[in-house]
């Protein structure tokens, strides 16, 4: 019983990110699934309930162009394989999404490289 209030310890320390991450991982190892659970927290989040749906998949919005329009052209071009004619339509028309439903790692760095190129971008 000790064990197990240990357990019940150290999951209270995790921060929501933390426990999503452990929750995938058990379902991984023991070959199961936590979907019921997970539909009764997201019920509760959309009743107004406290808890929250751990949010996977973001899309990367390009609020302005910034300064250099060609360069940010470019990475655009570069990071999602549009043609020269798509890619100067999302530079010269923004807000416009650049990429949906990605991982929030690929999502940071493909703000990070178009800021670097002057750009402003948001993750949502």
């Amino acid at each position: 019983m000790a064990k197990v209030e240990e357990i019940i310890s150290a999951v209270e320390g995790l921060t929501v990110l933390e426990l999503a991450e452990l929750v995938k991982k058990l379902e991984e190892k023991f070959g199961v699934t936590a979907a019921a659970p997970m539909m009764m927290a997201a019920g509760g989040a959309a009743a107004g309930g406290a808890e929250a749906a751990v949010k996977e998949e973001f899309d990367v919005v390009l609020t302005g162009s910034g300064d250099k329009k060609i360069q940010v052209l470019k990475v655009l071009r570069e990071l999602t394989g549009l043609g020269l004619k798509e890619a100067k339509e999302l530079v010269d028309n923004p807000p416009k999404t650049v990429k949906e439903k990605i991982k929030k790692d690929e999502a940071e760095e493909i703000k990070k490289k178009l800021e670097a190129e002057g750009a402003k971008v948001e993750i949502k």
